[in-house]
């Protein structure tokens, strides 16, 4: 043989060496996981484009609406409990209406995992909370007519959930109600 042949032999298996074992490994590993990285990376501005498009066109729509709608919605389901303002309210609603509250205690509830009868529902599945409002009050049935009257025409949602009568031989009865307010959280 040769000097040339046994050079280009050499530099060919040199070649091959080369490729085994500094340039496969380095084209199927870094070089594979920064594609794998770059394609995950892609994928994850697409759905950024897709989430900030889709936003977008929530905001559009939600401008769209009438912002005296938007404030009574607000009001009817707040994004707080506002509990010493809903007190308040009550209060003034049951010295208008004749009854006269005490008493006012307000024990929350755990609405978001109790949206289900069979408890299948997750928990972050019902975005509304709700609170029970236990009052006593005293006054005449009317007063009480009046009250619940107002209580229902309430831009806040409540329900009237028991109402307990105690009855009295003046006309001035006494009465333990619970009232649930809810509110988004």
């Amino acid at each position: 043989m040769n000097s040339n042949n046994i050079l280009s032999t050499l530099a060919f298996l040199v070649a091959i060496g080369i490729f085994f074992a500094y340039v496969n490994p380095t084209w199927s590993g870094s070089i594979a996981e920064a594609r794998a990285t770059i394609d995950s990376d892609n994928q994850a501005l697409t759905a950024a484009g897709e989430y900030t498009a889709q936003q977008n066109e929530l905001t559009s729509a939600r401008n769209a609406i009438d912002p005296a709608n938007l404030t009574r919605l607000a009001t009817f389901l707040p994004d707080a409990v506002d509990n010493v303002g809903l007190i308040l309210d009550l209060n003034s609603l049951a010295a208008r209406s004749g009854l006269s509250l005490s008493n006012i205690d307000v024990a929350a509830n755990d609405s978001a995992s109790s949206g289900s009868s069979n408890g299948s529902v997750p928990a972050m599945a019902n975005p509304v909370s709700s609170a029970d409002l236990s009052l006593s009050a005293v006054g005449t049935y009317t007063a009480l007519q009046n009250f619940l009257a107002g209580v229902e025409k309430s831009g806040r949602l409540l329900d009237a959930r028991d109402i307990v009568i105690t009855g009295s031989d003046t006309g001035v009865y006494t009465y333990k109600m619970k009232l649930r307010l809810y509110w988004l959280h």
